[in-house]
């Protein structure tokens, strides 16, 4: 039996601000009674589909206009009861703690079945607790590239993704709308023979259809989601035992909430849609790996081997949602065999600027510090004079 008390969050530390006549970001942070960040958390609003999610200190910002007053903001993550409220309440309430109640989630509630049956239920309705029919999703797509454990390359996409949900092995086309990046101070410059917004569709173990006898399963934990119970289940293969994926399955709508895996330390977190489906709302990996450097390189860094250790370290972030089909605009840009490092766009600032992007999270401002660094640049000015 796995019972626990599920810890309250707040939301404080609230701000509004203007950019214009018509525009407001409300901006927050994220925490539970212990003061701790909830990272990752899904901030939306389902009706326009539109929103962002919390970095991994729990903060986000929220770019909206007056016309999204009237709109309802929830705030939702596994573990916590749904938080929301409409944008003018929480404007006028200048609300700086919200404490929601205290949920006990018990699997002695729950009828517990064999944990393999979880999981065949949750691959089989797939298709249905999923949005399925081609949409559009606006995301942000960024790669840290180190070295020895030292930032030196960043890439930032914005991008247009045709989806056709998690039945279809790969996505449809890929539009690079907005694109900045930092000077390239890599000694190994490894690259990718592909743009790797790609591997988020062609890795994941939903889409390449999982064989779910080939592992075998456990209940490891519960949680809670939006009111409804969770079930953690892990799944180790029966012929690697390395090797393992975790899924968090709604016990009463079969619904995926969350996915990782062994492979590349993998995280897959969804969110609901306005119709009560599952979409994409953020994604990370990392792939590390070793390559053989030149004897002046080895002598420059001090390398006590012939190869240095390098990692990309990929995150992906749902921003919005385009469903109408009339709406949906992607013009495939992506080129084949071309690395995400490679693409020229010019740098818009201001497009930039009014993104709802997560506001800067400890791991991205100590890699970029490590960028400035180097040759004692911002990274804004790398933004700017970079060919992009």
């Amino acid at each position: 039996m796995f019972k626990k008390n599920l810890l309250i969050f707040f939301v404080s530390l609230v701000y509004i601000s203007a950019f214009s006549q018509d525009d407001v970001t409300v901006e927050s942070e994220i925490i539970d009674i212990n003061k701790q960040p909830l990272a990752f958390t899904s901030i939306s609003i389902m009706s326009k589909s539109i929103g962002t999610i919390s970095n991994e200190e729990g903060r986000f910002s929220l770019k909206l206009t007056k016309e999204n007053l009237n709109d309802t903001i929830t705030i939702s993550t596994l573990g916590f009861k749904s938080f929301k409220i409409m944008v003018q309440d929480f404007i006028d309430q200048k609300i700086e703690i919200v404490t929601l109640e205290e949920d006990l989630v018990s699997l002695d509630e729950i009828v517990i079945q064999d944990p393999s049956s979880y999981v065949k239920s949750a691959l089989k309705k797939l298709k249905e607790t999923t949005y399925s029919k081609g949409h559009q999703l606006n995301m942000l797509y960024r790669r840290f590239s180190n070295e020895n454990n030292v930032s030196r390359f960043l890439v930032e996409h914005y991008v247009k993704v045709y989806d056709n949900g998690p039945t279809s092995r790969e996505f449809g086309p890929i539009e690079i709308v907005e694109a900045r990046k930092s000077n390239d101070y890599r000694f190994a410059k490894k690259k990718q023979k592909f743009h790797a917004i790609k591997m988020i569709a062609k890795q994941n173990p939903l889409r390449i259809r999982i064989n779910s006898k080939n592992y075998k399963w456990k209940i490891v934990d519960d949680t809670s989601y939006d009111g409804e119970d969770v079930i953690v289940l892990e799944g180790t293969d029966k012929n690697k035992k390395s090797k393992w994926i975790r899924l968090y399955i709604g016990s009463d709508t079969s619904n995926i909430y969350r996915l990782e895996k062994s492979d590349l330390n993998a995280v897959y977190i969804y969110k609901k849609t306005k119709d009560g489906t599952m979409v994409l709302s953020y994604h990370n990996r990392e792939y590390v790996f070793r390559e053989k450097v030149s004897p002046q390189t080895k002598r420059l860094l001090k390398l006590k081997e012939d190869e240095i250790k390098l990692s990309y370290r990929h995150e992906a972030i749902v921003l919005g949602i385009e469903t109408n089909r009339k709406k949906i605009r992607v013009s495939e840009n992506i080129k084949p065999g071309k690395d995400i490092g490679d693409y020229n766009l010019k740098y818009d600032s201001e497009f930039w600027k009014s993104v709802s992007l997560p506001p800067d999270s400890k791991f991205y401002k100590e890699s970029s510090k490590q960028l400035e660094n180097i040759y004692g640049i911002s990274i804004e000015t790398q933004f700017k004079r970079v060919k992009n």
